[in-house]
């Protein structure tokens, strides 16, 4: 854990190391709570095997049986906590002070490009573990090219909580993102990825924050933009759109439950870990293109209840489904005027097609996988580290220059790189939206 915890001599923020350890008593009651818990009787829904009305007692069964018998979880802890950890304190304007827990790699090189990465739910830093650690095994501190900082969304595992007292909305989590990457010193420009709710705080990241230099997401569900061209689809892109109206036919109660009675799922989510496990378990199956082994699952589940995650990480529903809202990736105020990139998977649940993420912002990369899911960054993590890569060697050196204007060229057909060159110079006059062209 020594490796990659020297943080950048810019860096003003001083955060103090952080190690995972829960004590022995919350292991053994989760054993006795699942010993206790109650399967329910096999049903017409419970037994289809196909799982279109959700887990079925098979599956939770077995899952419960693994989870209270062989599940090992400080092994998984050990592993975690190899990977440096840190909170930090960040001050909002309102002066109430948050600690957020982040896990970093900081490379040594002078020239390191930092990326924060953001998760979403039911996510947590976990996602992006196997990305830490392909980067920690192909490079030393001395060479590794980036600076990695994976924060956990307040109220998600380590991260201080939600007030009681106010509302907290995505505005104020990109706030408290900026503060902390400009804190860790990088005043002059990082990169930020995301998927899901990350996706979200990336954007307005992007949109609002000087420091925020380029956006890379691999998630983006918005209506259907006026003045499309539909005859321009291709058969993915139907393929994908009619993916997406499955999901909000079928998929979505969930979210709709968690934005209009948060209170309720979040006192039945938090009592019973079987509960807990059926719910995100759900999603986890569902949302991946292919089963994800069952001890990722386990790991997941069981950090969300050691940590009382499940009833303090709704508060992002409330707010898209506050009515009058138009949505995070399609709201005017959030274009995003720097280098925009997105990274299309098969299997993720809001799938747009190219033409349409290009109307929320500069699109210069796009690249269309044939794999892949909602959980990217654990089903597949060297395919997103490669776009991220791609993204960031494609747009860096241009948008950290100073400049008195601003060139956009096409969108970088990235399926075929042999023409990806890109002139972007920032912090100029925004660019013309392309409905504006």
């Amino acid at each position: 854990m020594s490796q990659f915890n020297t943080l950048p001599a810019s860096a003003v923020l001083r955060p103090t190391p952080f190690e995972l350890k829960i004590p022995n008593d919350a292991v053994d009651e989760l054993k006795l709570l699942l010993k206790h818990s109650k399967v329910p009787p096999d049903t017409y829904e419970n037994t289809q095997e196909d799982r279109r009305y959700g887990v079925t007692t098979k599956w939770i069964r077995e899952a419960k049986a693994r989870w209270e018998n062989n599940f090992d979880w400080r092994a998984h802890e050990a592993h975690i906590n190899s990977f440096p950890h840190y909170i930090s304190p960040i001050v909002d304007d309102d002066g109430t002070t948050y600690n957020i827990h982040f896990v970093a790699l900081f490379s040594q090189k002078p020239d390191a490009i930092p990326i924060v990465l953001l998760h979403g739910w039911p996510g947590s830093f976990l996602e992006f573990l196997p990305i830490l650690d392909k980067l920690r095994t192909s490079y030393t501190p001395a060479t590794l090219p980036y600076h990695l900082v994976v924060p956990s969304l307040p109220g998600y595992t380590f991260s201080s909580p939600p007030p009681v007292d106010k509302d907290l909305g995505l505005e104020d989590v990109a706030r408290l993102f900026d503060k902390l990457a400009r804190g860790l010193g990088f005043e002059n420009g990082y990169v930020v990825q995301g998927g899901d709710i990350g996706s979200i705080v990336a954007r307005i990241m992007a949109a609002t924050y000087p420091s925020c230099k380029a956006i890379h997401i691999n998630f983006c569900i918005i209506p259907e933009p006026a003045g499309i061209d539909s005859s321009s689809l291709n058969d993915l892109d139907k393929q994908g759109l009619a993916r997406t109206a499955e999901f909000s036919r079928l998929g979505s109660a969930y979210a709709l439950t968690q934005a209009t009675k948060p209170g309720t799922i979040g006192i039945v989510l938090s009592s019973n870990p079987l509960a807990l496990l059926a719910w995100i378990g759900e999603k986890f199956l569902a949302w991946n293109d292919e089963d994800p082994p069952l001890d990722t699952i386990l790991e997941s589940v069981t950090l969300y209840w050691f940590t009382d995650t499940i009833s303090r990480a709704f508060y992002p529903y409330r707010q898209l489904f506050t009515p009058g809202n138009a949505g995070a990736h399609s709201n005017p105020i959030w274009y995003i005027n720097k280098p925009f990139g997105f990274s299309w998977f098969p299997k993720e649940l809001g799938l747009v097609p190219r033409s349409w993420a290009a109307t929320t912002g500069n699109l210069v990369f796009f690249r269309r996988h044939s794999k892949g899911g909602h959980f990217a960054a654990l089903e597949c993590p060297e395919v997103l580290l490669k776009d991220l890569e791609e993204f960031v060697a494609q747009v860096w050196n241009a948008v950290t220059l100073d400049c008195a204007w601003v060139s956009a060229s096409p969108v970088a057909d990235v399926n075929n790189l042999g023409a990806r060159h890109l002139s972007f110079l920032i912090n100029c006059a925004p660019l013309r939206r392309p409905q504006d062209k």
